[in-house]
């Protein structure tokens, strides 16, 4: 198969991530015998400074000429500690989403069996936890009409959807949920919003067309306290934007750490794959950051186009680093060696080589054995 793939690094840890990404990807190409095409393309802050706009309309027209995005992350310390400032790296984000039309974000949370004690969660609730997040991703409150009054003292968001908005992404959640544990969890608060009511009754519509899936509703307060008391009582679960955003990133724990969890993001023409962390401008160049959230979402890409068996080898491989402990620091910390650039020429050394891998990570940097 042949693709071309935009890569948009993005700012912080973003190029660093993705670019071990891309050579896993690269691996792939090899062994399968596809080609990969990568072209780059600026956003976030790094496209302001450029460009003075966090989505050049030359990076925008390279994502609508591409088969799929390969994005990093957004964001500056100089922007977070300026509310204020009127363009921000976010809104890159945010109007590539829109202009693309990528409604459903898809994140799938997995405890690794290597990693039970790396959470702050008790191993024996968090073990088996296998979730994913379906979140509405261009509606809501995000998105809605933002209204300051003259004298700077009051302000209100509009948190709006339309039955269009909601049907399409809850469609998706059922469908997946036959392919899973056949369960559907509605995170909503039906008990304080209107919006949140209608999505309670499509949802509910739309569920009596799949008998064989279970669904279950939960206020999103409940939700948040129940993913920690017992997450594997979750299969699927279906929100709206800002709750999936939250929710998304407390589940993020359940792993051991942010720098684990992939994402896609869909819609009916494009696709968009970035893992859920930010920019970390603090690890930035310091070859620390975890790259395994970014290779992951390079997986969710490869099956997005029905490349089932490549996107598994991907996955074995990074179990397969987990299990040797070939972690960066926020899952290692008594290894500091392990570098971003270490990471993920391991895991691309054991798709190239599954049979022929060196067992002994340490080997692989004393010139013992070499990476082809």
């Amino acid at each position: 198969m042949k693709l071309n793939i935009a890569v948009l690094p993005g700012d912080g840890i973003g190029p660093e991530v993705t670019q071990q990404a891309v050579k896993v990807l690269n691996a792939i190409a090899i062994e399968f015998d596809h080609i990969f095409l990568f072209k780059h393309a600026e956003v976030g802050a790094v496209a302001i400074d450029k460009k003075n706009t966090p989505l050049p309309d030359s990076t925008l027209e390279l994502c609508k000429s591409c088969d799929a995005i390969l994005f990093g992350a957004i964001g500056h310390p100089k922007y977070d500690n300026d509310p204020s400032a009127k363009i921000r790296p976010e809104q890159g984000l945010l109007k590539l989403r829109k202009e693309l039309g990528l409604y459903a974000n898809i994140r799938p949370v997995k405890a690794y069996e290597t990693l039970l004690d790396k959470s702050p969660l008790k191993k024996e609730i968090i073990k088996n936890t296998n979730i994913c997040i379906y979140r509405e991703l261009t509606g809501g409150i995000y998105f809605g009409k933002k209204q300051l009054s003259k004298d700077g003292n009051t302000a209100s968001d509009l948190c709006e959807y339309s039955r269009v908005e909601i049907e399409r992404i809850a469609k998706l959640a059922f469908n997946a949920a036959r392919n899973r544990n056949k369960k559907v969890t509605l995170v909503d608060k039906a008990n304080v919003l209107e919006s949140s009511r209608l999505w309670r009754k499509i949802v509910t519509e739309i569920g009596s067309d799949y008998p064989d899936v279970e669904l279950d509703f939960l206020f999103v307060d409940n939700a948040a306290m129940q993913l920690i008391l017992n997450p594997n009582q979750f299969d699927v679960i279906l929100t709206e934007n800002m709750f999936g955003d939250i929710i998304s990133d407390e589940a993020s724990v359940i792993g051991g750490s942010i720098g684990l969890l992939a994402s896609a993001s869909i819609g009916d023409r494009y696709s968009l794959f970035e893992p859920i962390h930010g920019s970390y401008p603090q690890a930035k160049g310091k070859d620390i950051a975890n790259p395994i959230a970014s290779i992951l979402s390079a997986a969710l890409l490869l099956d997005h186009f029905e490349l089932f068996e490549e996107a598994n080898l991907i996955r074995e491989s990074v179990e397969r680093a987990l299990m040797l402990n070939i972690t960066t620091p926020d899952l290692n910390a008594t290894d500091l060696s392990i570098t971003t650039n270490k990471v993920g020429n391991s895991i691309a050394d054991f798709i190239r080589n599954p049979k022929k891998s060196n067992i002994n990570y340490n080997n692989m940097y004393l010139g013992q054995s070499t990476i082809i």
